[in-house]
């Protein structure tokens, strides 16, 4: 049976893309599903923003097939572990939780391990420099759950 993992951020469009394909590129997808959504509906369907395409691109990986999804409360039935991008997101999730054993499926993607910031911030405002930092910040992340899973 394969471990589900699912990446949320706010739009599904910058940052838990990014992290999906990151987590995907670092993981044997034979035993783990790696998927992300965002708590707002507001891209549904579309690619993900091209800035993160790009920043994606230049380390190696494609995520231009993706597809915006938004999240949904059956997600905490389905993923096994859930990662929010930041606070704000996590505390959206745990609101549409419905029991202790599903707010234990979700986590901030970023720990004290992995860097000072608690959160990934979202780059969508602002230039090319924030989506590399993001890819960084979820690069090493990911480093650290591909090693738990």
């Amino acid at each position: 049976m394969k471990t589900k993992v699912l990446m949320v951020c706010l739009g599904n469009i910058c940052r838990s893309p990014l992290a999906e394909g990151v987590l995907k590129s670092k993981v044997d997808l034979s035993s783990v599903f790696v998927d992300s959504a965002g708590t707002a509906g507001y891209h549904i369907g579309k690619a993900p923003d091209a800035r993160s395409i790009a920043v994606a691109k230049k380390h190696g990986l494609d995520i231009s097939e993706q597809g915006c999804r938004k999240f949904t409360a059956q997600d905490l039935d389905d993923f096994d572990v859930i990662f929010a991008m930041d606070k704000s997101n996590y505390k959206n999730i745990i609101r549409l939780s419905r029991s202790k054993g599903q707010r234990q499926k979700v986590h901030l993607l970023l720990s004290n391990k992995d860097a000072i910031e608690k959160e990934v911030p979202d780059p969508y405002y602002g230039g090319e420099d924030g989506f590399e930092h993001v890819y960084q910040l979820i690069n090493e992340a990911c480093n650290r759950i591909a090693k738990e899973l």
